[in-house]
Order: C-alpha cells, then structure tokens, then sequence
C-alpha cells in the first residue's frame, strides 16, 4: 500500500533547499501541521485499470481523502515502470505533500524515493513493499503471509482434505495439484507463496498431492504482472504437457482472481465443467465481481477478501498523521525488511470467502450487491 502526501510547489522548493542543508531523509521536511487541507496535495500512483481491484482502491483513496478536503493526484501507470516513474517524478516537482505508491516493481523507484527524500516527502507504500531504498516512510498493506496461508487452506477445503473449520475432511487423495504464483517483481508474491506452500507442504510429502508437472519453485509457476491472459496460457500448457495421459487436475493454487478465471477458462476449454468431468478445486484473492459470480454459481471454490475500504483509510491515517508532523501508527515493526530497512507497517485482517460466505462478507458489508453478484459485474 502506498500513500504519499504531496508538497505545494513552494512548500517542495523551500523542502529542497533545507535537505541540501540538513541532509535529513524521507518524512524530517517541514512542518505541515497548521496548514488547511485544501492547501495540502496527496499524489497517488496505482499500477494499473486493468485490475478491478486497483480501481477499487484508487477511488477509495481519493474519495476519503477529498472528503476531508485535500486535494488529490491519482495517477494510473497501465502495468508500465517507466510511466510509474515519470508519474512520481512529476508528483514530486508539482509539489506533491505526502506521496502513497503501489509500486508495479517494487525495485524500480529508487530514484524517485531519493528526489521525494530530498524534497522531505513522506511516502507511504500501498499494499506492495518498495524494496531497496531508505525511503520508504511506511507501509499499509493485509497480512500477506496469512494471505498465502488461506489460499492453500482454501485449496485443501476445496479438496475435501480439511473442513471449513480446519477439522480433518473425509477425502484421501492423492490429488493432483498445479501452482500458480504472482508477479515476482511484487514483493507480495514471496509472502503469499511461501505461506501457501508451508501449508501445503506436509500433503505433498505425505503424497497426497502430487504437483504433477514437477514445478514447484515460485520461480517456475510465476505469472508476470499478475495477467489473466499469461495464467490461461500456462494452464493450457501444462494440460498439454503434463496431463496428455488421461489424468485429471484436481485443484489449481492460484494467487488471485484474475489469474484463476484464466486457469478456469483454460480448464473449461480442456472439457472440465461438462459431461461429468468436474472442475478442479482453484483458489483466488481480492474478492473481484466476475469471481464471486463464479463462486456462487460453484465454478471458482474460493477467493481472499481484502477489504480495500480498510485500506485506504489507514493509507488516509498514515499520510494525516505525516501531514500533522507526527509518526502514523504501526501495528507491525519487525516483518516488512525491504532489504535496507524494516518499515514500520499497518498491517490489516484477511477472510476467506467460500459460497456460503458471499451474503455475510460481502453483501451485509456493503461490498457488492446482491445484484451484482448475480450479474458479475459491478454497477460502477
């Protein structure tokens, strides 16, 4: 999660010229605690449209924060590093006050960190961890290890392995499993793999799942930029590659929604879902419309609800507390290393959602509708 409140133009040349004084880093720059929030402007860069997640999360942001009466910069980098970058960059020399960034690689901005540092402009990381710079102020994110954790949990319910409740299921096995992973230049992806696979794990030395394919490095069963069409196409792969002699895939371990309706359209097409050839168990995140549809109607077993209404008013908390000169609070400082710091995060609660979970996680909270569960669309 990435909040960053940007500096008025005058503010960011006054703050420019104290840090080639002071030398002071990321969120030391002067104090813009008696200033009026209309006065005040909040860059904030999402990766990309294409995601309905990162729409939802970009209107959530800029809503909260105009409600209060700042001005905002939302800013969309169509899954392009160099148009992130010249975005921040132009955040930052626009006056920007505090800066919230969901990077598309979280490697890649180092330059703009250090230009925002010298400007004393805080920048908050949204959702995904910038790595490798000093200048990453805070962090607002979900707890991405347990992330990983519900999916492969999910995975094993959906097998029949384990109950709901975590009770032993009646199933035996062994199954046959594929893994998917997301997008390795996204810090996440570690996080959600490596809990997915410590859950998974003592199955698959046990034998009761069986990754047929034989890849099981995150390395192996990465999907680049998190694409729908690059998840569909591995899927297809692999049916051909590992799966020619007749055997059945039982379950797909997939990182988020859009990669699992790519791995379900490749399965459709392969004949699961017709003439009694049941679809494998697959696993999803972020709640997106188009999937709780496909759960509902018993296609997609399950997603993780990450609730972005939460997190983007702890994204709007963190950039006030900076604004007023004061540290955001933390509830976790000692998980999120960016490989030169660990930075203090907020860090928020995940829900599995499976069938029987659509009304009470997301339609009695408001965050879809009935109706447009029925549809698979949002009206919005």
């Amino acid at each position: 999660m990435r909040r960053k409140f940007l500096v008025a133009l005058g503010g960011a040349v006054l703050a420019l010229s104290l840090a080639a004084c002071s030398g002071e880093g990321a969120g030391s720059g002067g104090d813009t605690s008696e200033e009026k929030p209309g006065d005040l402007t909040i860059g904030v860069s999402m990766p990309t449209q294409t995601s309905e997640r990162w729409i939802a999360d970009g209107k959530a942001v800029k809503e909260k924060l105009e409600a209060k009466g700042y001005k905002v910069d939302l800013q969309y980098a169509g899954d392009d590093i160099p148009t992130q970058s010249q975005q921040v960059d132009q955040m930052i020399t626009q006056g920007a006050d505090v800066l919230v960034i969901a990077a598309i690689d979280g490697t890649a901005l180092s330059g703009q960190l250090q230009a925002a540092a010298d400007a004393k402009i805080p920048v908050i990381a949204y959702d995904r961890l910038i790595r490798g710079s000093k200048n990453v102020d805070f962090y607002v994110s979900f707890d991405n290890y347990k992330v990983g954790v519900a999916q492969g949990t999910g995975l094993l319910v959906g097998l029949g392995l384990l109950n709901k409740d975590g009770s032993k299921g009646t199933a035996k096995g062994p199954f046959n499993i594929e893994l998917f992973a997301g997008s390795l230049d996204d810090n996440n992806t570690q996080y959600f793999f490596g809990g997915a696979m410590d859950t998974l794990k003592p199955f698959i030395d046990a034998g009761t799942l069986k990754v047929k394919s034989r890849q099981t490095t995150a390395e192996q069963v990465a999907t680049l930029r998190w694409q729908q069409e690059t998840a569909q196409k591995r899927m297809e792969d692999l049916l051909t590659s590992s799966y020619n002699d007749g055997s059945r895939v039982d379950g797909v371990l997939s990182p988020y929604d859009g990669i699992s309706r790519g791995i379900i359209t490749a399965l459709q097409n392969a004949g699961y879902g017709k003439a009694g050839k049941k679809l494998p168990a697959v696993t999803g995140q972020d709640a997106e419309i188009a999937s709780i549809k496909l759960i509902n109607d018993g296609v997609q077993t399950c997603t993780v609800f990450k609730d972005t209404r939460l997190l983007a008013e702890q994204a709007v908390n963190a950039s006030e507390a900076f604004l007023q000169d004061k540290q955001p609070q933390a509830n976790d400082t000692q998980t999120y290393n960016n490989g030169v710091k660990v930075v203090p995060s907020y860090l928020l609660p995940i829900a599995t959602v499976y069938k029987d979970d659509i009304k009470t996680a997301l339609i009695d909270s408001g965050y879809w509708t009935a109706e447009e569960v029925a549809a698979g669309q949002a009206k919005n």
